[in-house]
């Protein structure tokens, strides 16, 4: 049953990516979800499925287009999302012979480390020369801003060229690739534990993900991330993704600060739907509030989970 699960996951999984080369917008939100199948696999059948989920889409990617496109689903796509649900079903005995299993904020920095591992990658894939990287994301963004300056979206000053605006702006664009991945992920993990918690398959008990907490010696790793980006080169690009990837880890945190900190309130509701949609209307403003939130929240370290059933671990090797 788990290789049949694993070849069916891993087949899914590379379709997903694979349509990405038509480049329809459904196809880029299809690829998103190739993590997917992978994630379903390694927590509902342990991460052995996961693994022969990754063999199995690599195979069919190197088959039916090239051994590269198979070689880069398995690093960007497969090998991640194996290691995260890993992870994620990693448990030891406590001190009572209950099980505990691996933080959620842990886990989350796992992820910025992959998601930044991940842009670098498909920055390297794009081209190994960093000035015809840094060209060609300069061309992207120039013909992004040219059309939403004939579309009258924005409106630039006389005196500044798009050109150069898009040149200086080329730097950062790894700080948005990195934090689109992180939520990328963490929407895909969410999704695959729900489904296989509502089949009754998942190992562990659902996480309590309000009293999610980013382990504070990510602050550390922070600071380490931004002034690698000064740097020049594709150093430059993973100092930059690292930190964007990061501000998205301490965003998520910030919202789990906001759920714990409403729990019995009768507002809730109404201050976690306005926050969302503040987050969705004005989320270039709203998202480094959050991200300041789930850094002061690493800080203090104060919250709790509330004490779950005693579960064994699952074994997970």
């Amino acid at each position: 049953m788990l290789p049949i699960v694993g070849i069916g996951a891993g087949l899914v999984s590379a379709l997903l990516f694979a349509v990405v080369i038509t480049g329809s917008p459904l196809a880029f939100l299809l690829y998103s979800a190739a993590p997917l199948p992978i994630f379903i696999a390694a927590l509902g059948w342990n991460h052995r499925a996961g693994l022969v989920a990754t063999a199995a889409g690599a195979i069919a990617g190197m088959i039916a287009l090239s051994f590269a496109a198979g070689l880069n689903f398995a690093l960007i796509v497969a090998l991640p999302a194996w290691w995260i649900a890993y992870l994620a079903l990693l448990a030891r005995n406590d001190d009572t012979g209950g099980a505990e299993w691996y933080p959620l904020g842990h886990l989350l920095v796992w992820i910025a480390a992959i998601a930044a591992l991940t842009t670098v990658g498909s920055a390297l894939v794009m081209t190994t020369d960093y000035d015809t990287y840094r060209t060609v994301i300069a061309r992207v963004i120039e013909n992004l801003l040219s059309e939403m300056v004939r579309s009258r979206y924005i409106t630039l000053p006389a005196d500044v060229k798009v050109s150069e605006l898009a040149l200086t702006l080329a730097p950062a664009v790894p700080v948005g690739i990195g934090a689109s991945f992180v939520t990328t992920i963490v929407a895909n993990l969410w999704l695959a534990a729900k489904a296989v918690q509502v089949s009754g398959r998942l190992p562990r008990p659902w996480p309590f993900i309000p009293a999610t907490t980013v382990p504070r010696r990510a602050l550390i790793l922070l600071g380490l991330a931004m002034a690698t980006a000064t740097l020049g080169g594709f150093i430059g690009v993973a100092g930059a993704a690292m930190t964007g990837a990061l501000l998205a880890v301490f965003m998520f945190s910030g919202l789990a600060t906001i759920h714990d900190l409403t729990r019995g309130k009768a507002w809730r509701g109404p201050a976690l739907i306005s926050v969302y949609l503040a987050l969705f209307v004005m989320q270039a403003l709203l998202t480094p509030l959050l991200s300041l939130a789930g850094i002061v929240d690493s800080l203090l370290g104060r919250r709790k989970a509330p004490s779950p059933p005693s579960v064994p671990p699952m074994p997970n090797a």
